[in-house]
């Protein structure tokens, strides 16, 4: 499913206003943000301060208005995944940023992945500079959707405390964050199989799965950058193995899968886990 944003456009009465604002760190060396708000709802950044290898653990907290709505990394046909810009000029790197189980959401006809209600992007940073002090200077960039879609841009200037100064409130923002991710594969939960099919319409899986007696589990797989999958077909549940097609549909064109690596989230009840599937 291709992002397009022209799409995104019309059928979805794209507002063309950005909701966006300025917002510095109170009181300073604070380890957390002023929230910058919108029509839609309102973030904000928590961090720690950098640990002796420069790294830094951080988080951007996204909290929709009831019945508003804000994407995953890979939203499907027409939403807009979180983009995260760090200003030219500083001493920090953005290195990663993480993502909690999605949902599917319905957004007039269209079907895309996203979440419903408040959550937090886990983040990580690295210090390029450690002679000078570190400071997160960054622009955060999403799409928030009710009957109308609204592009939401923040920004946002965090000085991050001296180490060993961060308050116990945004550690347990940032621990809840990272427990709230999907796992690695285990042996109790992983991929056994994977195969393209020839024409490239169709993605077969052979899954472990921890519960045989469990629903049938949510997948969601990622390709080339701007498509994800997640619709199923021809699943045969057996104890803990799980069989099932993924329908890919159209790919872009010259596409080859040879040698790329796809996305993967596996949800069974309350456990998820997240790998890459690789192609020769």
């Amino acid at each position: 499913m291709l992002i397009n944003l022209l799409r995104f456009g019309t059928s979805l009465a794209l507002v063309a206003t950005f909701a966006a604002a300025e917002f510095a760190a109170s009181p300073a060396f604070s380890a957390t943000s002023d929230w910058a708000l919108s029509e839609g709802g309102r973030m904000r950044v928590v961090a720690l301060s950098p640990d002796a290898g420069g790294n830094i653990r951080a988080a951007l907290q996204i909290e929709p208005k009831p019945g508003w709505i804000t994407y995953w990394r890979e939203p499907g046909e027409s939403g807009i995944p979180p983009q995260l810009t760090v200003a030219d000029g500083g001493n920090v790197a953005l290195q990663a940023i993480a993502y909690p189980v999605p949902k599917p959401l319905m957004i007039g006809s269209i079907e895309e992945l996203g979440y419903d209600s408040a959550v937090t992007l886990p983040l990580d940073f690295k210090v390029t500079d450690g002679s000078k002090s570190a400071k997160l200077d960054l622009t955060a960039f999403i799409g928030m959707c009710r009957d109308i879609c609204i592009p939401f841009q923040g920004n946002f200037s965090l000085p991050l405390p001296q180490a060993g100064t961060a308050g116990p409130e945004e550690t347990a923002v940032l621990d809840a964050a990272t427990a709230s991710l999907p796992r690695a594969p285990s042996p109790d939960f992983s991929v056994e199989n994977h195969a393209l099919s020839a024409d490239g319409k169709v993605l077969s899986l052979t899954l472990a799965l921890p519960d045989p007696d469990g629903a049938a589990p949510e997948i969601y797989v990622t390709g080339p950058s701007g498509y994800v999958f997640f619709k199923q077909a021809d699943a045969k549940h057996d104890g803990k193995r799980f069989d099932v097609d993924i329908a890919i549909g159209r790919l872009p064109k010259t596409y080859t899968i040879h040698g790329k690596s796809w996305g993967l989230v596996v949800v069974q009840g309350k456990r998820a886990m997240e790998t890459t599937l690789a192609f020769d």
